[in-house]
């Protein structure tokens, strides 16, 4: 179970910082993403963490947003800064037994998501 937090309303330039904590079974291993969904838009990938700690990042955050990890407490986080009111969406982690990257579609585990408003 993936389950996250960290979302609100906040003003362009702001930051926030979303984290994933999973259940169930350690995710230490498994590789860790981020995925944002605007209404009336599709599922993009944001940002990915490997067990190794390899990340990637969407063109549009990279610079503003890092994914981090703490295998000890199973969490997965998103440092997001000079928020936009473009990165308003549900963000939502995912996670995959094998390496991922950006394909949605090979992560087995999801969490719900939380929502990001980021107002001009």
């Amino acid at each position: 179970q993936l389950v996250e937090a960290g979302g609100g309303l906040v003003q362009a330039g702001d930051s926030l910082r979303l984290s994933c904590a999973a259940s169930g079974r350690s995710f230490s291993t498994y590789s860790m993403a981020w995925f944002r969904q605007a209404p009336g838009k599709e599922r993009e990938f944001v940002s990915s963490i490997r067990w190794t700690g390899t990340t990637s990042y969407a063109d549009s955050v990279k610079g503003r947003f890092t994914i981090s990890r703490d295998n000890a407490k199973n969490t997965v986080y998103l440092q997001m800064s000079s928020l936009k009111p473009e990165d308003s969406a549900l963000y939502s982690c995912a996670a995959s037994s094998v390496y991922s990257g950006s394909r949605g579609s090979l992560y087995g585990y999801w969490g719900q998501g939380t929502q990001v408003t980021v107002s001009s």
